[in-house]
């Protein structure tokens, strides 16, 4: 059986630009719709969703917000260029979740669709952003160095972190907003595992 050599191909300025913009306005459009059905997410946003809940601020200055401590640590464990490729991601983040709201106007969704697509395009977004070595900050930058660094899957290490933060949720929303938020970061992290294998994806 005759074997093809595999390799590895960079990804260009304009991939890397595309995939920056791009993913971001996929996530952020999951928060709008996940705040008009009343669910959650795990990751950082998920903590924004709780203080969100609990405070009434903005989710775009609370998501950038609780993203900066996290900076530190992309620095010393995944370097400077990725570090600013999730600085990058990250402001978008936090400029397409104030702007969305201002176009996009959601009169009605179904909540067990909200959970399950939702949890896809975060899913999806979050696949580019790492694909082109960078993340949305946060417990991402954790899971993408922990599999990086120990072989540990980051759809598995998110899902444990995502069960925590959305255990927390019980105490400020009701079970069935709770359990569907959990069916959406279950599909979510469906989309990580299957998708992001170490060693499968030789684009950098």
């Amino acid at each position: 059986m005759s074997h093809v050599p595999e390799t590895v191909t960079r990804h260009s300025l304009f991939e890397d630009a595309q995939a920056l913009l791009v993913a971001p306005m996929f996530v952020a459009f999951v928060v709008l719709l996940f705040q008009q059905a009343g669910l959650l997410t795990g990751g950082t946003v998920g903590l924004a969703f709780l203080v969100h809940y609990l405070t009434g601020w903005s989710m775009g200055w609370v998501v950038f917000g609780l993203k900066l401590p996290f900076y530190v640590f992309a620095w010393r464990a995944m370097g400077g260029v990725f570090t600013a490729k999730t600085f990058i991601s990250v402001a978008l983040l936090s400029g397409y979740t104030a702007l969305l709201p201002q176009v996009i106007a959601i009169q009605s969704v179904d909540r067990l669709f909200a959970a399950v697509m939702g949890g896809f395009l975060i899913g999806v977004g979050l696949l580019m952003i790492i694909r082109h070595k960078a993340s949305l900050g946060g417990l991402g930058v954790m899971a993408l160095y922990l599999q990086n660094t120990r072989g540990w899957r980051a759809g598995k290490v998110q899902m444990a972190l995502d069960v925590a933060i959305l255990g927390a949720s019980l105490f400020i929303r009701d079970p069935l907003s709770v359990g569907l938020s959990v069916v959406g970061a279950l599909a979510l992290n469906l989309v990580l595992a299957v998708n992001h294998k170490q060693g499968r994806y030789l684009g950098t």
